[in-house]
């Protein structure tokens, strides 16, 4: 039976879960890999612009190649109508391009501990978007549980000292809170678009759409791109590889299954990341806190995904 309809198998919580887990690992391993791309594409701290330039290049490379893959496995690339290229752009608009530019701008105007912390919020709009919009996808004391834990993770795994001088500010916090939300928000269009337009096509286009849009505006506003050696090409072609693959498996993901079991999975990105910048970029590893986000992290997708006894 599986044989002849495989796509079902994304439906299965065991292959779900694998996915989903190796989509944050892939997007954990983008920080250390970002940050290395800055300083080998030798981008100031403080040069936005060239940000934009450097991810629209990554972005549009990645919807490229996915293109190029669904037109290698004879999917319905070019034969879609024109309001469902209308609502590719659309999404590409959001999904990459405002979601990116917000999350860069207010970067720059907080801390990068505050802003792991502030773009985690995405997971409860996702759980909260999904339990208006769809019916099956209701808000559960358990989903509740599982959020609250998760997101006690990413604010351990964040914190070096204690909890001092927490301020908020609308261009630097503000701004990231309002990217996490615009990521929720066009993600559960994503979802909808993939019931008409195969998933690996409409991240294709969006990714691509979004990337030169980036493009444009990083370079319109002074941004610039110079390749120092094969390392500059080494590390935007894993970053394209990495984009492609993730951000396609996760519209599958989300065609075959409710949005709240597979958006707490985006609480493993920053401890994925804090532990994978600390091997790659040397710094410190051996902390409790590692451990204990961890275990808080993967508690919080247990009990989202928990199921009461004889309901699915």
């Amino acid at each position: 039976m599986d044989a002849v309809c495989p796509t079902p198998v994304f439906a299965r919580k065991n292959v779900a879960f694998a996915c989903a887990t190796l989509c944050c690992l892939l997007w954990g391993s983008s920080y250390p890999a970002i940050k290395s791309g800055y300083e080998i594409f030798q981008i100031a701290t403080d040069d936005i612009p060239s940000k934009m330039v450097f991810a629209g290049y990554r972005f549009l490379f990645a919807g490229l190649l996915l293109l190029l893959l669904a037109i290698a496995q004879r999917k319905p690339v070019a034969r879609l109508n024109t309001r469902q290229y209308g609502q590719l752009a659309l999404l590409g608009l959001t999904q990459t391009t405002l979601q990116y530019a917000f999350f860069y701008i207010g970067l720059a105007f907080t801390t990068g501990v505050k802003g792991s912390i502030m773009n985690a919020t995405g997971t409860f709009f996702s759980v909260l978007l999904a339990h208006f919009i769809y019916h099956n996808d209701k808000l559960s004391y358990n989903k509740a549980i599982g959020c609250v834990l998760g997101f006690a993770g990413v604010m351990i795994v964040n914190f070096n000292g204690g909890i001092s001088d927490f301020t908020f500010t609308l261009l630097g916090d503000g701004f990231v809170v309002f990217a996490a939300f615009i990521l929720s928000a066009s993600t559960l269009y994503g979802k909808r678009i993939s019931q008409t337009v195969d998933p690996t096509v409409m991240t294709g286009y969006q990714l691509g759409f979004g990337g030169a849009v980036l493009i444009v505006i990083g370079y319109a506003t002074g941004g610039t791109l110079r390749v120092h050696g094969l390392a500059s090409v080494a590390i935007l072609g894993y970053l394209t590889l990495l984009s492609s693959v993730a951000f396609a498996l996760w519209s599958i993901l989300l065609k075959y299954n409710r949005v709240s079991m597979i958006a707490p999975f985006n609480f493993l990105i920053p401890v994925a990341g804090s532990v994978l910048s600390a091997i790659f970029l040397a710094e410190n590893i051996l902390e409790w806190k590692y451990a204990l986000a961890l275990v808080l992290v993967c508690s919080g997708i247990w009990w989202v995904n928990k199921v009461k006894k004889g309901s699915e």
